[in-house]
């Protein structure tokens, strides 16, 4: 233990708990709360990481080409991104609530250890806020000029903090998975960046970076089938039949790599623990994962 006074970090040890540590409340199953939360928090959460990259994207072909349909459609992309951020950020806030009430232990744990990260998780939260809102309601007025290259250096700044983002969370995720940072008597010893940097980290960081891409592109593309069917004067279906297809090429653009990065996760998984990796493909998550592989 480090000498009151000392450098030396403080040791953290993980609980260690009894079913009867756990709180239980009468109806709920703790278990399936947090993963209905978190898995509504994940599908929002990648569909507003993503769709800024290719709004990005499309606004510099527009920039370039200087045609005015490819920023008419970036703008409608982002107006739809706008809507799912703040039930994100609801679902994310209950979430958070959800772990501290069900599982306060494990919470408190992880707290201590990415006590750092999760500061600047809230600051970049705000961060990325600000940057959405300025590079939406900024559309207009930035146009032309030396404001189009301030709008796209905005855009820009948008996705590098919201995949900074994922990133962070998915350090927290993954150090459940496999734990590093930990001396062989499993305490925490303050090396944050080493628990961040585990040995699942940048095979979920790939991953979950092209599964979002391909998530959001279809989502994009089923919210233009649906402005398509509805739409009544023949410039608006034109307009939403172009905007499906483009959404519709993102999506199958970055699904053709992700059974490669899912692959990579796969291996990496088996390489750390191939008690987890049997877990994962044949044992009591065997059938999820082949429902999951004919989705």
């Amino acid at each position: 233990q480090p000498v009151a006074g000392s450098l030396a970090p403080a040791v953290i040890a993980p609980p260690e708990l009894t079913a009867a540590d756990y709180p239980s409340i009468t109806g709920v199953n703790s278990r399936v709360t947090v993963w209905l939360v978190a898995q509504l928090h994940l599908w929002f959460a990648a569909f507003v990481l993503a769709v800024p990259i290719f709004v990005f994207i499309i606004e510099a072909i527009g920039m370039r080409t200087r045609d005015k349909r490819y920023d008419d459609m970036a703008y409608e992309f982002i107006k739809i991104s706008i809507t799912a951020y703040s039930l994100t950020a609801i679902l994310g806030g209950l979430l958070l609530f959800s772990l501290i009430v069900l599982y306060p232990h494990l919470f408190s744990y992880l707290s201590r250890v990415f006590g750092e990260s999760m500061f600047y998780y809230a600051l970049l939260f705000f961060a990325e806020s600000a940057a959405l809102y300025l590079y939406y309601y900024g559309w207009q007025w930035l146009q032309g000029g030396f404001r189009k290259w301030l709008h796209l250096t905005v855009g820009l700044v948008l996705n590098a903090v919201g995949t900074t983002l994922m990133f962070l969370a998915n350090g927290w995720v993954t150090f459940m998975m496999s734990p590093a940072g930990l001396d062989p008597a499993g305490l925490f010893a303050g090396d944050t960046w080493a628990a961040m940097h585990n040995y699942l980290w940048n095979p979920i960081n790939l991953h979950r970076f092209i599964a979002n891409i391909a998530y959001g592109g279809s989502i994009v593309g089923a919210y233009a089938a649906f402005r398509f069917l509805s739409a009544t004067r023949p410039e608006e279906r034109a307009h939403y039949d172009w905007m499906g297809y483009n959404a519709n090429f993102i999506a199958i653009l970055a699904l053709l790599p992700l059974p490669f990065a899912g692959y990579y996760l796969a291996a990496e998984i088996y390489a750390y623990s191939q008690q987890m990796g049997i877990t994962l493909m044949g044992g009591i998550f065997a059938w999820l994962f082949i429902i999951q592989a004919v989705l």
